[in-house]
């Protein structure tokens, strides 16, 4: 199999928000990249054109569609990248879900439960195992950093009584990055965990004008919106190597939203 010359990273949820801008900015540092959205007709078309935005770049994209809580569509899409490029540098798990619904914590359904459980717990768990067992088949290729990223949130710590199935499912997932982390330290795998705050992005916009005010009333210590920039640019450091001798590294990327104050 030949390789790439060019680091390669795969995207999950990469089609729009958070994981479009890492998408991007992995580009821009010069790695070719797998992006991932559903499997849908609409799902497709965007994927196909953030394959055509990406590759203004002069890098390569690929499309690699799929449910990610569908393991075996987690392993098709990782052969469908290494049958392209024949290595893989960085896996950043991005694709997450909201609740499906916010209420009282004595009303959660176990259906919801399980809903959250399977999209940010169960399928990071498994693409994180999917993606480290090809990278230490590989080793290093080019001296490159071989990265995965897990996109987790605040909610990984900060308690949210109207959505606390999603709350746990991201604090099992903040558990996930950790055991990855050390059972890759000596490989010299880089496992990191990213928890965002309120970031501005399509999955926000229903409730800005409610999240507007209370950033400006202090909620925020730097009284801002995160972008999704914010995300991207600590991607590009984490894949790049830029934070050698750490193991499970968790970056807060809330402006200061979860630092205990008064």
């Amino acid at each position: 199999m030949s390789h790439s010359q060019r680091p390669v990273a795969l995207v999950t949820g990469s089609t729009r928000g958070i994981g479009k801008s890492c998408a991007l900015a992995l580009a821009q540092q010069g790695f070719n990249v797998a992006i991932n959205g559903r499997d849908s007709e609409e799902g497709r078309v965007r994927q196909q054109s953030m394959v055509a935005e990406l590759q203004q770049f002069d890098i390569e994209a690929l499309a690699v569609p799929g449910d990610v809580a569908d393991l075996a569509l987690q392993q098709q899409m990782l052969d469908r990248v290494m049958a392209k490029w024949g290595r893989l540098d960085c896996v950043v798990n991005n694709a997450g879900t909201a609740a499906k619904q916010r209420g009282d914590l004595l009303e959660v359904t176990a259906e919801n439960y399980d809903y959250c459980q399977d999209v940010n717990t169960r399928a990071m768990f498994f693409f994180c195992q999917h993606a480290a067992r090809i990278m230490l088949q590989q080793g290093e290729v080019n001296a490159h950093h071989r990265s995965i990223i897990n996109i987790t949130s605040c909610s990984a710590y900060s308690l949210s009584l109207s959505r606390g199935e999603y709350c746990v499912s991201k604090a099992a997932a903040s558990m996930v990055t950790q055991l990855f982390a050390l059972r890759l330290a000596e490989e010299g795998i880089g496992v990191y965990e990213i928890r965002p705050g309120i970031i501005e992005t399509d999955m926000t916009s229903a409730v800005k004008p409610k999240y507007d005010q209370l950033i400006s009333g202090g909620l925020v210590p730097m009284k801002r919106w995160g972008q999704p920039k914010d995300i991207a640019t600590t991607v590009n450091a984490l894949a790049c190597g830029q934070l050698p001798f750490t193991v499970g590294q968790i970056i807060d990327i809330d402006g200061g939203l979860t630092k205990s104050h008064f």
